[in-house]
This record gives structure tokens, C-alpha cells and sequence, in this order.
């Protein structure tokens, strides 16, 4: 079989590899595993990318086009790769990391042999897509290796900040190739691709670009590509005719005229090259990539990868990788420890570098700025806001003030004056609620981060929260509440407006502006408008006041008074003012009464069946999305921890996983493994801009935190188990805490927390 003994060669030296890392102990590299998340709900991809790396080159096993049904086309493949699928299309540049939704998959690469194939096929054609195995298949931090079965090449990946480094070895071959694909795309769809165009530079040099619309309405991207080895020839193919219902300038039915033209353009292209190589010959591609030009691209993949040494750029993807992982130290079981750091792998992997190494970066205005420090984007704030940013200000403090920076050209660049909600790449697309960057300025800047236009910021803040004609801000700021007859998920956006209110007053206290705090955290009550207090739920309330009708606090539906769930939820979404909450729910014991209802009964799939985001389900909980993710921990408010206690045991024992189906829902930039990281740990930020964390259970036996100025903040969990999660006592710093909250100054000043573990609950107070 061509190739199978460079397969065979390439898996020996993975099981050699293996057996001499048995040898040593492992570290926290060893334990990031790219592949959790990849199946079940988690829709990570498992690729090569560095920390907050613009490049995340890693394949893509669908190309599926989007006809009406997201759910059934796009949803399940939203990073491009599904670990059940069996078949691998290529590998393309840009992939998010666990969204619910999707877009990129710019500039498929693939290798091959034979014939040359510019079809993709699908499942059950044959195309150029190859079958490939697990037991083929490497996925580490910064580096990603399969073997593609119909071709009997291995394919290695690894990569820079901008620049994606590819390994083919190929059998011996006197028709090998490797295709470019500009046509593919994740969540395709007929009209996507608005023009592209490719060069072929000299006979190792290929540049390019291509202008899509899609989630991002307008999105160019550019590219320059290397080869190792001068190729023999080159072709391109412009399927234009054929895509757009035009006759076909064929010379055979369905296969487009090959053209040997140096320059092509056109809006849907293919291209190959071909080569003749020996047995195991490795050719090697250099991919540049850049949102400003192509000559932006051509600089990024010369300053990043001026050589030729793949094991190079993989060795320091891997320092880089090991810098951010060894953030923490921490002891527990295997599976614990695997859980805790492929997390923490998960957590870096967006927002993203933007600019080009020159500093220019493409404006939400689609004009080209430049910055001296860095742009950041990919912005998913209606999740991050919770408990990813919040965990950025202790795991990167540096960058954050350059994240806040990036959201304030975002600001300055945008035609109606907002911070971003859900922006990437030059885009804003205005998913989901809220106005969420507010809440993680005010954060950052009340810790002590504020290395950037503090001015501005009050400004950007105010400016957005007072936009009228934004998703029903007009009737809230004048009565109140967002109008369920005038704006879909009305009493969902009430509550979180309120709390983004609150962390505008908060910011206002900070900076010594008393009416301004005064003013915000008036609004801030504003979520008390939506609440029937007749009957203890949240629901859409009419402009005229009314109520909706008819109302099941049970039924999530699209176009409802809520955001991706129900009032089983969002009637807990109160996290600035729990104790207005309580009282609201009819006191103490009412509120644990109704917080048990909720993890305790099993909700009809009939009643959310409209919402795939709802997944993860404890009872009616939603671990898999993040309206839920504070409830657990509000039970400390109403005096019952050890209530708090086990849920998160609870909740984690039953949704988190190192293994591909290991994610109860969408990771989401991140979000899903920022809770299961400050969960780990013992503690949770309900309110972020509070800077309080609620106490929970420790996963850990010990967990160190690294923090700046060569502090460490300590968690001991002495007496630990599987039974024993419920806590005794707890000690900081050698006293006492009494109350289940923990304040960021004692993480902030370095220090230890110590656990004492017991397996009853402890219903008396310390």
C-alpha cells in the first residue's frame, strides 16, 4: 500500500515517545489534552494554536451548506471537526473555540496523491477528503498530527501567533499535490464567498485572499503561502459557472476548466500543485496570514518563520504553551488533573491577536489602524463577562489592559458609539444580549488594571449603556423594563441590563463619581420590574405594563420573553443583589425551597426542545449554558453552603469529563472551562463586579495559583474524597473564615486557603 510505511514509522515513534515519557513524571503540558470538547456539546476544535494565537490551524471534517436549518447543517460542526466523524476535508487557518454559533474555516489546505480531485464529495462520495483513525491521530498543545488513510500521508501541524506551519510525508509518488481550497468554509453557504482571488508567485510562493460574508457580514482575509520544495506544475479551477447557475465552461460534465494562468480570480476557487517525492519525503508549507493585506501576510510568516524548521516552531508553541500552564500547580487525581489543565488550555485560546506584527489591524470601520500595543479580537462577552474574564485578571494581567484598549477602538470605530457585544475580525454582530464589556472594564479597572484610556472608558460605558435605540433600551431607561411586545427576550435582557447597571455603578464608586453611582445602581433594581411577585417567576412584561400570556415558567422557546432558556433560570439571574432576590422569592427558606425545585425536576424535552443551547441538564439546571452557571452557589446567600457544596459536587460529577464528550455544553471562548477552573479551585465569582467569590467544594487535593510579583495564592484540601466534599471549616492565611465568601484582595495579596473536608454535610454555623 503507497505509504503505509511511513504511517507505520510515524506511529512506532509515538508509542517510542510514549513509553519514555512513562518514564517521567508528568507535567502540566502532559495533562492539556486539545481533544476534550471535541465531541458531545463542546464544539472545540483539536488543532495547532498558541496562547490568544490569531492562526488556528487544525481540520475540518464537514462541509456542510447552510439551507435553512443551522441546527441540522452547521450546529454540531461549529469548530469545523467532530471527533465521531471519520473522514478529514483538509485543514483550514481560522476555527473558534466552542461557540454555539460559527463562521471562518478560511483557507482549506490539503494533501494528497493520485488523480487530482478538487471536489470535496461528502460522507458517502468519494472526494478529496480522507478517511483517517484516532489511533493515527496526535492532538497537543500547539501541535497536531493525523494520518490520512487514502493517501498514505501523515500530515503535522504546528503554529506562530500569525504564521501556520504544515509537515506532509508523503510515499513515494509521481502525482503528489496538495490542493487549496477557497471555497470552504464553516457554516457555508451559497453566497458566501463575496471574490477571491490567487497568485502564484514563482514556483514555491502562492498568495492570496478572500472576501466572505456570513455571521461576519464583511470579512477579508489574506494569505501568503511557502513550500519547502519547488513544485512541478500548478493548476486553478474557477467554479464560478457551476456554483452560480451559469453554463458551465467545461470540457467534461462537472469538471471545470483547468487553468494555468499565474492569476485567477473569482468567487469560487481551487487550486493545486503538483510534486514528485520519494518514500517519506516531508514537504513542508509556511501559511502567513493577515486582515490588512497581502502584504501584511507576507511580513507575518517572515518575522514569525524565517526558516525551515518545523521542529522548531512546534518547540516554541510548546514553551509557550508550558509558560501559560504552569500558571498553576496542582495536585489531585489523574482524571482531576487532566480535567483542570485542558481547562486552562481552553481558557487562551480567544480573544485573539489581531494585528499584524507591524501593528496595523483591520477597524471595525474596515479602515486599517495601527497600535502599539496589541488588538484584540473575538469578543463572546454575553458568556466571557462571568467567569473568563474575571480569571484574566489574575492568569493575564498584562494583556488585559490591551483587551479593554481593543474594546475601546471598538468604541471610537463604531457608527452608533457601543463597546463590542459579539465582535470578531473587523465585525460586529450583535449575538446575543446585553452589554457586557461594561461589566469587564468596571472589573478590571477595580482591581487595579488600568493601563489604558480610564476616560474613555467612563465614556464608552456610559455612552453604550444609554444608547436608546438599542434592543429596547428606549422603554427601559424611560419605565423600566425592555417591552415583551416590543422586543423579543425582553425579561432577559431586563436582568442583564440591570446587572451590567450595577457594574457601571460600581465603576462610577471607583472613579469617585457619587451621582453617577448613585444614578446606576438605581437602575440597577431595575430587574425587580420583570418579577410577578403573585407568583415568585420572572416574565415578559407589555409596554403598557401587562404581563405576558399565557405563561410556563417551564418553556424555552425561540421569540420568547428569554434568552436561551426559560424562567426556570433566568428567575435566578439576580447576581448583583441576591439578597433583593431572596426577599423577592418570599425569604430564606422559600428561596432554598425553589433553588431545589430547580435542580430536582426533570423538565418535558418537549418544552425546550427549540433551544440545542440547553444542554448539560441537572433537573431543570443548565450546565451547558451560562444563565445557569451562578445558581449553584447561591444557596450560600441564604445560610445553607453545604446545599452550595453539593451542587458543584454534584454538577461536576456529572457533566465534566476528560475525555472528547467531556463538556456539559458549549465551551464558548472559554467560559464553560473558566467555571470548571474557579469550581476547582473552591470558588466562584456570582457577581463579578463585587469582587467577591461565593465559596463551593474544591475538585483539588492543592491548587497554586502564580500570581504577578511572585505571589501565590494556595488552596489545600485536606481530607478530600469522592464522599468526603462537604466542608468542615475553613482557614486563610491560618484563620478562621466564617462566611462562604472569599474577597479578591485575599487572592490578589497571595496567601492560603486550607479546606477541611468531611463527608455529612455541616448544617450548624462555624
Amino acid at each position: 500500500m503507497p505509504g503505509f510505511k511511513p504511517l507505520i514509522t510515524a506511529a512506532l515513534l509515538v508509542l517510542s515517545a510514549s513509553s519514555h515519557a512513562a518514564d517521567k513524571p508528568k507535567t502540566p503540558y502532559d495533562y492539556a489534552d486539545p481533544m476534550i470538547g471535541t465531541g458531545g456539546e463542546g464544539h472545540t476544535y483539536p488543532g495547532a494554536t498558541v496562547p490568544f494565537g490569531l492562526v488556528q490551524l487544525s481540520p475540518d471534517t464537514k462541509n456542510g451548506v447552510f439551507k435553512g436549518n443551522f441546527t441540522e447543517c452547521c450546529y454540531a460542526w461549529a469548530a469545523g471537526y467532530r471527533h465521531e466523524d471519520k473522514v478529514i476535508l483538509g485543514f483550514s487557518h481560522t476555527h473558534f473555540s466552542g461557540t454555539g454559533h460559527s463562521d471562518l474555516g478560511d483557507i482549506l489546505v490539503m494533501p494528497t496523491t493520485g488523480k487530482v480531485n478538487l471536489q470535496p464529495g461528502s460522507a458517502s462520495e468519494a472526494g478529496y477528503r480522507s478517511f483517517y483513525s484516532h489511533d493515527d491521530e496526535v492532538a497537543q498543545p500547539g501541535y497536531y498530527a493525523v494520518g490520512l488513510k487514502d493517501y498514505g500521508i501523515r500530515a503535522e501541524l504546528t503554529a506562530t501567533e500569525r504564521v501556520g506551519m504544515h509537515r506532509y510525508t508523503f510515499p513515494k509518488s509521481d502525482s503528489a499535490h496538495v490542493l487549496i481550497d477557497m471555497s470552504h468554509a464553516i457554516y457555508n453557504t451559497e453566497e458566501k464567498v463575496l471574490w477571491s482571488q490567487l497568485r502564484v508567485v514563482d514556483n514555491k510562493t502562492i498568495v492570496g485572499y478572500r472576501m466572505t460574508t456570513g455571521w461576519a457580514k464583511f470579512k477579508p482575509i489574506y494569505f501568503a503561502m511557502q513550500f519547502s520544495k519547488p513544485f512541478d506544475k500548478f493548476g486553478m479551477v474557477r467554479e464560478d459557472e457551476k456554483r452560480y447557475g451559469r453554463p458551465a465552461r467545461t470540457k467534461a460534465e462537472g469538471a471545470a476548466e483547468i487553468i494555468t494562468l499565474p492569476e485567477l480570480q473569482g468567487r469560487s476557487l481551487k487550486a493545486f500543485v503538483d510534486f514528485k517525492t520519494n518514500e517519506g519525503e516531508q514537504v513542508l508549507l509556511k501559511v502567513g496570514i493577515s486582515f490588512v493585506s497581502p502584504e501584511g501576510a507576507m511580513k507575518n510568516l517572515k518575522a514569525e518563520v524565517p526558516h525551515w524548521d518545523f521542529d522548531k516552531v512546534r518547540a516554541d508553541a510548546k514553551k509557550k504553551w508550558v509558560a501559560e500552564l504552569n500558571k498553576f500547580e496542582v495536585q489531585g487525581t489523574e482524571e482531576n488533573k487532566k480535567m483542570f489543565y485542558s481547562s486552562l488550555y481552553h481558557t487562551v485560546l480567544g480573544p485573539v491577536v489581531f494585528n499584524d506584527v507591524d501593528g496595523k489591524y483591520r477597524g471595525l470601520d474596515q479602515n486599517i489602524h495601527s497600535t502599539r500595543t496589541t488588538n484584540y479580537s473575538i469578543f463572546s462577552l454575553w458568556d466571557t463577562y462571568r467567569a473568563l474574564h474575571p480569571l484574566f485578571t489574575y492568569t493575564q494581567p498584562e494583556r488585559v489592559g490591551d483587551m479593554v484598549t481593543s474594546m475601546l477602538a471598538h468604541y471610537q470605530q463604531s457608527p452608533v458609539n457601543m463597546l463590542p457585544i459579539w465582535s470578531f475580525h473587523g465585525n460586529e454582530t450583535g449575538t446575543m444580549i446585553g452589554y457586557h464589556a461594561v461589566s469587564v472594564i468596571a472589573d478590571a479597572y477595580a482591581k487595579g488594571i488600568r493601563n489604558y484610556d480610564t476616560a474613555l472608558a467612563w465614556k464608552a460605558v456610559t455612552d453604550t449603556a444609554n444608547r436608546r435605540d438599542f434592543a429596547g433600551l428606549d422603554h427601559y431607561i424611560d419605565k423600566g423594563w425592555v417591552a415583551h411586545d416590543r422586543q423579543n427576550e425582553a425579561a432577559s435582557k431586563t436582568a442583564e441590563y440591570a446587572y451590567d447597571d450595577y457594574a457601571i455603578a460600581q465603576l462610577a464608586k471607583a472613579m469617585g463619581k457619587q451621582a453617577d453611582y448613585q444614578h446606576y445602581l438605581k437602575r440597577s433594581q431595575n430587574y425587580r420590574n420583570t418579577f410577578d411577585t403573585r407568583i415568585g417567576f420572572m416574565r415578559g412584561r407589555n409596554a403598557d405594563g401587562s404581563w405576558e400570556e399565557p405563561f410556563d415558567p417551564e418553556l424555552a422557546q425561540k421569540r420568547s420573553a428569554f434568552t436561551e432558556g426559560s424562567s426556570m433560570q433566568y428567575s435566578w439571574y439576580v447576581p448583583h443583589d441576591v439578597a433583593g432576590l431572596i426577599a423577592i422569592k418570599g425569604g430564606k427558606d422559600k428561596f432554598v425551597q425553589g433553588l431545589d425545585h430547580l435542580f430536582d425536576t426533570e423538565v418535558s424535552k418537549d418544552k425546550i426542545k427549540e433551544h440545542e443551547d440547553i444542554a448539560g441538564l441537572v433537573g431543570q439546571y443548565v450546565a451547558g449554558n451560562e444563565p445557569s452557571h451562578h445558581i449553584a452557589y447561591l444557596y450560600n446567600y441564604a445560610g445553607q453552603p453545604w446545599k452550595t457544596q453539593q451542587r458543584v459536587h454534584q454538577v461536576m460529577d456529572a457533566m465534566y469529563f476528560a475525555r472528547p464528550d467531556g463538556l456539559p455544553g458549549n465551551d464558548d471562548l472559554g467560559q464553560m472551562s473558566a467555571w470548571y477552573i474557579f469550581s476547582a479551585l473552591g470558588f466562584y465569582p456570582v457577581s463579578p463586579n463585587d469582587q467577591v467569590y461565593a465559596i463551593g467544594t474544591p475538585r483539588l487535593d492543592r491548587a497554586a495559583l502564580k500570581l504577578k510579583d511572585g505571589k501565590r495564592f494556595t488552596v489545600v484540601a485536606h481530607g478530600l474524597s469522592a464522599k468526603a466534599f462537604y466542608v468542615d471549616r475553613m482557614l486563610l492565611n491560618g484563620k478562621p473564615l466564617k462566611q462562604p465568601f472569599l474577597h479578591h484582595r485575599d487572592i490578589a495579596a497571595g496567601g492560603t486557603l486550607e479546606f477541611f473536608m468531611r463527608d455529612t454535610p455541616r448544617t450548624e454555623a462555624n
